[in-house]
């Protein structure tokens, strides 16, 4: 069983089964996708995804301001806080750093990224992170804010092995996307075969980065399995071993998820002590 740990529900294309989120989740679990983390780029989008949450038993969502996203108003610690604990988020984000496009001042980013990590911390979520173009910033944030016992997770990584694992080291789990199946993405593949499995996650980040051989087509959630063939065939073992420890990491992470993990996987959860 696979789970896609960052996915954008709400912002699905309309070619994706005719924009149908339903239609999208049942072509996914076709494909044995048991989980999905609907992630919010702004909080005024966490209700619409909450309420996906709520008609679908296996999708739980993050709260959080991405870092290029535009706001009239800067989020307060409290009103993150107030946010994921109304909706239910198991996560706080993505947020984080983007020095690769204009849009947003690093001074705005960095004050906006740390009000995310006290909220983080002090609801004791992890969070997720979103970092381009800004390693020592995101590292030296990370390690001013973030509890190691709580962590999160560096998703749709494109940095280098080094800065991964300064990340682990920190409580973080590395995420991996369809870059990893792009041609040019030699550097990601040798991070996939490097890299311990026991701090990976899969994601799609739909509906964008779909991977080959869906290139140029929007992403959905049911291409995440194509990730971990990729990351299977880089590291010379199962799909199904790989699937079975992303899933493991998955509710290791996201601990208030696994109350809400597919029957199917309880047991596993239980017998490793992530559930009770």
């Amino acid at each position: 069983m696979f789970i896609d740990s960052h996915c954008h529900l709400d912002r699905l294309d309309p070619r994706t089964h005719d924009g149908d989120v339903a239609a999208a989740l049942d072509a996914a679990r076709a494909r044995d996708v048991r989980q999905f983390l609907a992630i919010a780029v702004t909080l005024e989008e966490v209700p619409g995804i909450a309420a996906l949450a709520r008609a679908h038993d296996d999708v739980v969502i993050s709260a959080g301001v991405h870092p290029l996203h535009q706001v009239p108003e800067e989020p307060s610690v409290a009103a993150i806080k107030d946010c994921a604990e109304r909706f239910g988020a198991v996560a706080i984000g993505e947020t984080g750093l983007d020095y690769h496009y204009a849009g947003v001042s690093r001074e705005v980013q960095h004050e906006r990224f740390r009000r995310h990590l006290v909220a983080a911390t002090e609801l004791e979520l992890p969070v997720i992170i979103h970092t381009r173009e800004a390693r020592e910033d995101t590292l030296a944030l990370i390690r001013e804010h973030v509890d190691p016992g709580v962590g999160g997770v560096l998703h749709c990584f494109t940095e280098d092995l080094d800065m991964a694992r300064e990340a682990v080291a920190h409580g973080f789990y590395i995420s991996l996307s369809g870059i990893v199946t792009f041609r040019n993405a030699s550097a990601i593949r040798e991070l996939a075969r490097r890299l311990p499995l026991d701090r990976m996650l899969i994601e799609t980040d739909s509906p964008y980065l779909a991977p080959v051989p869906h290139r140029g087509k929007p992403n959905e959630p049911a291409w995440v399995v194509e990730v971990a063939e990729c990351i299977a065939a880089e590291r010379g073992i199962s799909v199904e071993e790989v699937a079975m420890q992303t899933t493991a990491n998955f509710y290791r992470l996201f601990r208030a998820a696994a109350p809400e993990a597919p029957a199917e996987i309880r047991e596993t959860l239980a017998r490793a002590g992530l559930v009770g």
